[in-house]
């Protein structure tokens, strides 16, 4: 259940410029790690190799890939805000920021906070840009800041 339901469109458009929602914490399994491994096909060592990672990583164990925080946010952000309305769908259009300033250890737990950036009138429905930051539990610098631009059709 998210933790912000927005009454549509209109509402939206109020809260520009609003942190409008968190997600619950989610721990970072080195499984989840794994099998994003699997399915990238990125095993680079510092994802998968547990021990290498504990002795000569900088970070003393693996970490997530910062592809694979970024695919989280659908599943945070989900969590963190809905947006009700009547509408025929809804799609991700893209990212025009992303940066990972943090990297997410196996076994840490992330949220994501989620702020209104802008919300733009397009021929169909409505261009909806996010600010979603994914915290840490216990850091004080975020795992990933993101522009995450969704389109509403309506």
């Amino acid at each position: 259940m998210p933790t912000r339901t927005i009454d549509g469109v209109e509402q939206l458009r109020s809260l520009v410029g609003q942190e409008v929602g968190r997600s619950d914490w989610l721990e970072v399994t080195q499984g989840m790690i794994d099998a994003f491994a699997e399915v990238t096909g990125d095993h680079q060592w510092i994802h998968v190799d547990r021990e290498r990672a504990r002795r000569e990583s900088p970070f003393g164990t693996t970490i997530a890939h910062g592809f694979l925080t970024l695919s989280l946010i659908t599943r945070l952000h989900a969590q963190a805000v809905c947006v009700e309305g009547e509408r025929k769908m809804g799609i991700n259009y893209g990212l025009n920021r992303v940066r990972f300033p943090n990297p997410v250890r196996s076994g840490s737990r992330v949220r994501a906070r989620s702020a209104v950036r802008s919300v733009e009138d397009f021929p169909g429905g409505v261009q909806v840009t996010w600010l979603v930051t994914v915290d840490l539990e216990g850091e004080e610098k975020p795992a990933l800041v993101a522009e995450w631009v969704g389109r509403l059709y309506q």
